[in-house]
């Protein structure tokens, strides 16, 4: 039976083929890959968000946080659970064991959720239950600001809202969108207390009374003999004057209120926004922000690309009177990493050619080990697109610690070769002898390096979650070099390979003194052998 070797230089075309084919879908797998700064790992903890408008830390913690959390303890696999309550607002934080279904743990919470929805206030805003994922962070802030000083918030909120946020969420690749510095509009009324004292009415009156009048309600049909119609009643304000207009129906205590009394009598009605708990400033002005969050598995910088494409095409469309600028660009870093890994495959490229010469004084010998990078490197894209990876920090620092690995198996083969051919063997001779003898060495080689990587992909906690994409990455690039080094190197040695037997120049030189070098190891040996014990004692 033949050995791998032995077919690809029987059988030439072959390893042409596969080395054809390992560029080439390594090439189409590259296009499809995301491009991301961490690898999109799912953490396994849930947060809950709650929201109760109006009360104390003390009531969220009692009537809403608790309950809540008596329910989830009944779940399995948790593995510790965190509360925080606020003014208004309460969050639940739980932690799971690593070997939890994270997306099953959430709709169990949920459902946990919705069985004690009896015994919450009714108030209670619809909790949120969220999985918690790095990725899930904007990559690229666009800020929007006015020149004009007199320019009322709400107006430039309701700009981002409803023009900048739809042109921006339509972009493929774009996950959401969060508004930052950004408050919803509301109507305010301020009262006037002496007016209000006046007509005999409290707060509660007008609260009754908005409660009661603002809102439209279904009227139904007229039907007649021959056609029918649809009767809607206009019961919602459509501008703030039309709202102080309001009648101020019945009096807290006193029954109905016979005094002609409207809103704009004892208040003040005016168009703004929510309480304002948060402001976003860019250059010194206030400012609305939108955050921009890609799906999970995109390729960050073609979408980071992708929204300055959209922001020039609607630059001609915004107002004057707006700034709309990028603030801050995450993907930056990832597109350093890339650069720094072009540099660093080109820079171990120039290096290992280098060395390669000066030992071999070939450049065919040169050659034939750089082919060991593209076969490895970029064949390695293959497999991050099977187990569904992104090129991430974690991926390309295996790649980097890869490049200077990879052409160990080549070098190793290439070595034996070349000796058998300054031994006088032919190329095909020299490549059958020289790699049937070292395909053990390398295959120990390669499973030594193996037995490094591969365990971290068995880590555990966080750390191992973001790790085993580093651990599979350099495990596949090094097998991949074994593949290349059993079969395309002896393939290319056995019709390409062309030693120098009195190599000149630098590399004659380098020979030269590795020929003296040896001669005085040789000797060192003799001596070491004569001295068997001693030499053992020190070594002990």
């Amino acid at each position: 039976m033949m050995s791998l070797p032995e077919i690809s230089i029987r059988r030439p075309v072959f390893a042409w083929m596969l080395m054809a084919a390992l560029i080439l879908f390594g090439y189409v797998s590259f296009g499809r890959l995301g491009l991301s700064q961490l690898p999109d790992v799912d953490s396994p903890v849930v947060s809950v968000s709650l929201s109760l408008p109006g009360a104390a830390p003390e009531v969220v913690e009692s009537q809403v946080l608790d309950p809540i959390e008596d329910a989830i303890m009944e779940l399995d696999g948790i593995k510790s659970v965190s509360s925080t309550a606020q003014q208004s607002s309460g969050s639940i934080s739980i932690e799971f064991e690593f070997n939890r279904d994270i997306d099953q743990a959430m709709r169990e919470i949920q459902n946990k959720i919705n069985q004690v929805s009896n015994v919450l206030p009714i108030n209670l805003v619809p909790p949120t239950v969220r999985k918690s994922n790095p990725e899930d962070q904007p990559i690229l802030w666009v800020a929007v600001t006015s020149n004009d000083p007199n320019e009322r918030p709400i107006d430039m909120m309701l700009y981002a809202r409803n023009y900048l946020y739809d042109r921006f969420t339509t972009i493929p690749g774009i996950g959401n969108v969060v508004l930052g510095g950004y408050v919803d509009p509301a109507l305010r009324v301020w009262l006037d207390l002496k007016k209000l004292e006046s007509n005999n009415l409290t707060s509660d009156d007008l609260l009754a009374s908005i409660q009661k009048e603002q809102i439209e309600r279904p009227a139904g049909r007229l039907e007649g003999k021959e056609k029918e119609a649809n009767v809607r009643v206009l019961g919602e304000a459509t501008s703030p004057e039309d709202f102080s207009q309001m009648m101020i129906q019945s009096r807290a205590g006193l029954g109905a209120n016979y005094k002609l009394t409207r809103l704009k009598d004892i208040a003040t009605v005016e168009e703004g926004v929510a309480d304002v708990r948060r402001i976003s400033r860019f250059n010194g002005k206030r400012a609305v922000a939108l955050g921009m969050l890609k799906q999970h598995g995109s390729n960050a910088v073609e979408v980071a690309n992708l929204i300055r494409k959209r922001l020039e095409e609607i630059r001609p469309t915004i107002p004057q009177k707006y700034n709309v600028e990028i603030r801050s660009d995450n993907t930056r870093f990832i597109k350093q990493s890339v650069d720094s890994l072009i540099f660093t495959l080109g820079l171990s490229a120039l290096l290992t050619s280098l060395v390669c010469y000066l030992f071999l004084g070939s450049w065919t010998s040169t050659i034939n080990v750089l082919m060991a990078i593209p076969t490895s490197i970029i064949g390695s894209f293959t497999a991050f697109l099977f187990f569904n990876f992104t090129l991430n920090t974690f991926t390309l620092l295996g790649l980097s610690l890869a490049i200077g690995i990879v052409v160990d198996d080549a070098i190793m083969m290439l070595e034996n070769i070349v000796r058998h051919q300054e031994l006088g063997e032919t190329k095909r001779n020299a490549a059958l002898k020289g790699s049937k003898e070292i395909t053990f060495a390398a295959i120990a080689a390669t499973l030594a390096v193996v037995a490094i990587f591969l365990p971290v992909v068995f880590m555990d906690g966080v750390i191992g979650r973001y790790f085993l994409q580093y651990g599979v990455t350099v495990t596949v690039a090094v097998l991949l070099s074994l593949l290349e080094a059993l079969t395309l190197t002896p393939m290319r040695c056995s019709r390409y390979l062309t030693v120098s037997h009195h190599p000149t120049g630098m590399a004659g030189m380098v020979d030269r003194f590795f020929v003296r070098l040896a001669s005085g190891y040789g000797k060192i040996l003799e001596v070491l052998l004569r001295n068997r014990a001693i030499t053992l004692v020190t070594a002990l």
